[in-house]
């Protein structure tokens, strides 16, 4: 990225940190850019949509990469990072299950799919990173960040805000809503579940 367009980024980061919750150290917001590029990187690659279970290795494991769901996309954004969220949500899931929802009525983690279910990466994000302010302000919506949605009939959605503006002048959103990893002005096509933000372990 330009010195120009970093720089860029890092005031954006700071003004919206002003309306919705403390500035990001330096470090997040250089994390905040590579993770923006690195969904960006995934609109070039065609997936089809498909949400069946699959049995996957661990840790580091994916579905084929011809396939995957909206949680996918992030997964594979955060893993070009050198983060596995596979890892990380099992992790924190064996050691507080009770903590996720029953919505499957398991009664143990399952390290194939509990990091590919959005309402399982909501409750991870809010735990290990920020949950931030749910707004109707699209300057609170930083590159970096992640956005959740209802869909309607109830279904839950996730993407990444991303360095790009659209036609409405908003930062756009990368996610797969069904027709593979889209680059897409969506952010307040929906209503919104969640806005969090997300720099990796603590170790």
């Amino acid at each position: 990225m330009p010195a120009a367009s970093a720089a860029l980024l890092g005031l954006a980061f700071l003004a919206g940190a002003v309306r919705a919750g403390p500035a990001p150290a330096a470090g997040e917001v250089s994390f905040a850019a590579r993770l923006s590029a690195a969904a960006l990187e995934r609109t070039s690659h065609t997936v089809r949509y498909e949400g069946a279970y699959v049995r996957i290795p661990y840790p580091g494991g994916d579905v084929p990469a011809s396939t995957g769901v909206c949680t996918d996309e992030v997964i594979r954004s955060y893993r070009a990072l050198g983060i596995d969220l596979q890892r990380e949500v099992h992790e924190d899931m064996a050691r507080h299950f009770s903590l996720y929802p029953r919505t499957w009525k398991r009664s143990a983690p399952d390290a194939n799919i509990d990091h590919r279910r959005v309402p399982n990466l909501r409750v991870f994000l809010s735990r290990k990173g920020e949950s931030l302010p749910v707004t109707k302000e699209a300057r609170d919506y930083l590159p970096g960040d992640l956005v959740t949605w209802s869909l309607p009939g109830s279904l839950p959605h996730i993407g990444l805000v991303v360095d790009a503006k659209g036609p409405s002048g908003r930062n756009q959103i990368v996610h797969n809503v069904g027709r593979g990893p889209k680059l897409e002005d969506v952010l307040f096509d929906w209503e919104i579940t969640g806005h969090y933000r997300y720099a990796g372990p603590r170790r």
